[in-house]
C-alpha cells in the first residue's frame, strides 16, 4: 500500500524540461525548480537539437520551458517537432520576445503557454502548475494583444487613408520599383519602406504587393 501511494505521488510530480541558451538564467530556473516540491526531475538543454536528441533516447519530460531565440533551430522551429515526437508533452514559451507575430506562430504551431522572461519565478511557477491541472497560462501583456486581436474593432475613416508617404510607397510599386528604389528615391531607409508597406497591408487588408497595385489600378485607392 505505502509503495502505490508513493508510486502515484510520484505520477503526480512533474517532469521538467528547460531549453534555454542563456547559461545563469538557465541555471538559476533549474536551481529554483530543483528545489520545488511539486517536481519530480528538472532537465536542461540549450538547443532545440539537444532536447530531442535526449527525447528520442526516451527522457520523460510532462512540461517544457521553450525559449525562442536559441542556437542552431529557434524555438517556434521546435515547436512542432517536440510535439511529434511527444503530443502529450505541454510546452510552455519562455521568451523576451512578446511581438503579435511570435506570439500568433508559437500558439498556432502548438505551443500551450506564452510567458515573457521578466515574469517572476513564482509566476513561471504557477504557470507550470496551471498547464499541468490542464489549463492555460499567458503573461499578461501577452494576453492583452490576444485579445486585442480577436477583438472586433471598427477603424476610424482617418486609419483606414494612406498616409502622404504610404501613397508615394504605393506609387513606386506600381511603378516597378524595389524597396531599395523607393527607399533611395525618399532619402528613407529600406527597413522603413518595409514598415509602411506592412501598415499599408493592413490597412487594404491584403496580403501582397500584387493585391496592392491591383487596387490602384482599380481605382480602389
Amino acid at each position: 500500500m505505502h509503495f502505490n501511494y508513493a508510486a502515484r505521488k510520484i505520477r503526480d510530480m512533474i517532469n521538467l524540461g528547460i531549453i534555454e541558451d542563456e547559461k545563469m538564467f538557465r541555471e538559476g530556473l533549474v536551481q529554483f525548480f530543483q528545489e520545488q516540491k511539486e517536481f519530480h526531475a528538472v532537465y536542461s538543454e540549450q538547443s532545440v537539437e539537444g532536447f530531442l536528441d535526449q527525447l528520442d533516447k526516451g527522457l520523460e519530460v510532462d512540461i517544457a520551458l521553450l525559449d525562442i531565440g536559441l542556437p542552431g533551430m529557434s524555438g517556434l522551429e521546435g515547436i512542432r517537432l517536440i510535439k511529434n515526437r511527444r503530443p502529450n508533452l505541454d510546452i510552455i514559451m519562455l521568451t523576451s520576445y512578446d511581438d503579435s507575430d511570435r506570439i500568433f506562430k508559437a500558439l498556432c504551431a502548438g505551443a500551450d503557454s506564452y510567458l515573457i522572461k521578466r515574469s517572476s519565478i513564482h509566476d513561471i511557477k504557477d504557470a507550470i502548475l496551471t498547464v499541468k491541472r490542464g489549463g492555460a497560462y499567458m503573461s499578461p501583456s501577452i494576453a492583452r494583444k490576444v485579445i486585442d486581436h480577436f477583438s472586433p474593432r471598427r477603424e476610424s475613416e482617418d486609419e483606414m487613408l494612406l498616409t502622404s508617404r504610404q501613397e508615394q510607397i504605393v506609387q513606386g510599386l506600381v511603378d516597378g520599383l524595389s524597396y531599395k528604389m523607393i527607399a533611395d528615391k525618399y532619402l528613407i531607409s529600406v527597413e522603413t519602406v518595409r514598415d509602411h508597406i506592412k501598415k499599408i497591408y493592413r490597412k487594404l487588408h491584403v496580403n501582397s504587393k500584387a493585391e496592392v497595385i491591383r487596387k490602384r489600378m482599380d481605382g480602389e485607392i
